[in-house]
């Protein structure tokens, strides 16, 4: 910028100028106190920065003020301004001073200045104004050389905004492209997913490698910019990383955030009280499906075209969806005394429903969780009598009437497949399932623990049971693996015979003897085996007890 021209008219035309943006009145000559006045005021205003995104803070019903002179010597100068609002609406205006042509005629002092005066606010115009919250570009022409002054108000509260002026119109634009058609399609709704499509930005085409497409979605509305987007988020109590461009480079999430890396995307999930706020980045793929939604929930979609030189993003046009309600899972009679094995899969299928008419008053339910994690919610005509998180084997006795309806809804609390084995009978004094101790962990003792054997301990019960104990050689890697897929529910018949270490009877009427232990010989050295005790009762059927991994020293 050249401050010579701007100087040059500071004494009468841009004090003219400064007087008409704050009260849009030309000055008299009785106002000499309000013209220092105005003139103080121009003097503290700022110059905005060719070529550069400005981050500007407002304070409530305080204007503020900026201005920038294009260059004399330059016949049609183009220029544009962009202004972001990042949270509430705003006011916005552009005013133009160019300077009068020619000299004032001679004359009388006075009379020369007053003409002067008078030529300078005829000079001086509004040519652009704006109320909102959305993103707005102005583009101009200026003939000759000119001042302009844009002045920002925020009516509503404290917020900030980023503006852009450029008189470089032909090397490139700092925000990324949008299509023709902004809008975002939604192609596909399910129960727990939403597909969406959009057409490209010309930015991608160009500058493949640093542009990319980001997607948020909340509950809540649209955001039309990525700034607004950034602010409301941390308004609502979360913090986010510095943009959503993200240049991949490690940062720390705060303990709020849930970070997921897959296929070449990066998620960032925000949880409040709120609800969620996802923001994935896909590169440059212009579908993608978002997963894990809610049933029966309407989510707002938005797709922003980012700059991850620069920083710099443009919005589409948002959109929203409601995903289907969940289906009614199918119902299944209970039989009494008869097993049933469900199976959920976490990602397809999370509810099972059951049904019982009770033809007796007492009613037992039996549950034997198998893998997993499993919901169950128990309802008698309608009435919830339990509802509780399965672990192990579940019994639940329930008093009512004859002909009660008894609804079981299963459901699974994660994505990976959970099953359980269900029983209802009137008959209590005849279970199937056996007679379980206090605890099903496997102890071991570390200070009998040898080179070639191991000694371990577990709980039994009043009652004479059979117990069968399994052995298995594994490796480190392996020890995750094998504790959490293990099928609680299968018995001995899924295990290869040379597993076998011995089965045999026991019981002490005095439970805080019902404690054996069994020294298992033949080991390796240094070696990590898993450990498995199956109880058998009356009916045969088994239960398992929690693995255990042990192992044996190295020397002796």
């Amino acid at each position: 910028l050249k401050m010579s021209w701007l100087w040059l008219y500071l004494p009468l035309h841009l004090l003219t100028a400064t007087c008409l943006c704050h009260s849009i009145k030309a000055p008299t000559t009785n106002s000499q106190e309000s013209l220092k006045s105005n003139l103080f005021n121009f003097y503290h205003s700022l110059i905005l920065a060719d070529g550069k995104e400005t981050t500007i803070h407002l304070l409530k019903d305080i204007p503020k003020r900026y201005y920038f002179v294009l260059e004399e010597g330059r016949a049609l100068a183009p220029f544009s301004i962009t202004v972001t609002p990042c949270d509430v609406p705003i006011e916005w205006s552009i005013l133009v001073y160019r300077s009068p042509p020619g000299k004032a005629a001679p004359g009388d002092h006075d009379t020369q200045e007053v003409s002067k005066s008078h030529k300078a606010s005829s000079m001086v115009s509004t040519i652009f104004n704006y109320k909102g919250n959305s993103v707005e570009t102005y583009m101009g022409m200026s003939s000759h050389s000119a001042l302009y002054l844009l002045e920002f108000l925020s009516t509503e509260r404290d917020t900030h905004i980023t503006v852009y002026l450029t008189t470089d119109t032909t090397s490139g634009h700092l925000y990324p492209e949008l299509p023709g058609d902004p809008r975002i399609d939604v192609i596909g709704i399910g129960h727990t997913t939403v597909t969406l499509a959009w057409k490209h930005s010309p930015s991608v085409l160009q500058h493949r490698e640093s542009i990319q497409y980001c997607l948020l979605v909340n509950e809540k509305h649209n955001y039309k910019s990525l700034c607004a987007a950034e602010t409301a988020i941390r308004s609502s109590g979360m913090k986010l990383p510095p943009t959503l461009a993200l240049s991949l480079s490690p940062y720390l999430l705060e303990p709020q955030q849930v970070m997921i890396l897959s296929n070449s995307e990066l998620s960032i999930i925000n949880k409040a009280s709120s609800g969620e706020v996802r923001q994935v980045c896909m590169g440059t793929k212009n579908t993608y499906t978002v997963p894990s939604l809610s049933p029966s929930t309407q989510y707002y979609f938005d797709v922003f075209i980012v700059n991850l030189l620069t920083n710099a993003s443009a919005a589409y046009t948002g959109t929203f969806a409601r995903t289907l309600e969940e289906p009614e899972p199918k119902v299944t009679e209970l039989k009494d005394g008869k097993v049933i094995h469900v199976v959920l899969d976490g990602k397809k299928q999370k509810f099972y429903s059951l049904q019982y008419q009770a033809r007796h008053k007492k009613i037992h339910f039996t549950f034997q969780l198998c893998r997993g994690q499993i919901r169950v919610h128990i309802t008698r005509n309608g009435k919830t009598v339990a509802s509780e998180n399965l672990s192990g084997l579940r019994y639940f006795s329930l008093k009512g009437k004859l002909l009660d309806t008894y609804s079981v809804q299963l459901r699974s609390t994660e994505e990976s497949n959970s099953s359980v084995k269900v029983l209802a009978s009137p008959h209590f004094h005849k279970p199937l399932f056996p007679l379980l101790p206090e605890s099903l962990k496997i102890k071991s003792f570390s200070k009998l623990r040898t080179c070639r054997s191991v000694t371990i301990a577990w709980l039994g019960t009043q009652e004479e049971s059979k117990y069968c104990v399994y052995r298995k050689r594994i490796e480190e890697d392996q020890i995750w693996r094998e504790l959490q897929s293990a099928d609680r529910c299968s018995g001995p018949e899924s295990r290869h015979k040379s597993e076998k270490v011995l089965c045999k009877y026991f019981y002490d009427l005095n439970l805080q003897r019902a404690v054996t232990t069994e020294t298992i010989k033949g080991l390796e050295a240094g070696t990590l085996y898993l450990f498995d005790v199956y109880l058998f009762g009356p009916s045969g059927i088994p239960v398992r007890y929690h693995s255990k991994v042990v192992k044996t020293r190295k020397k002796c």
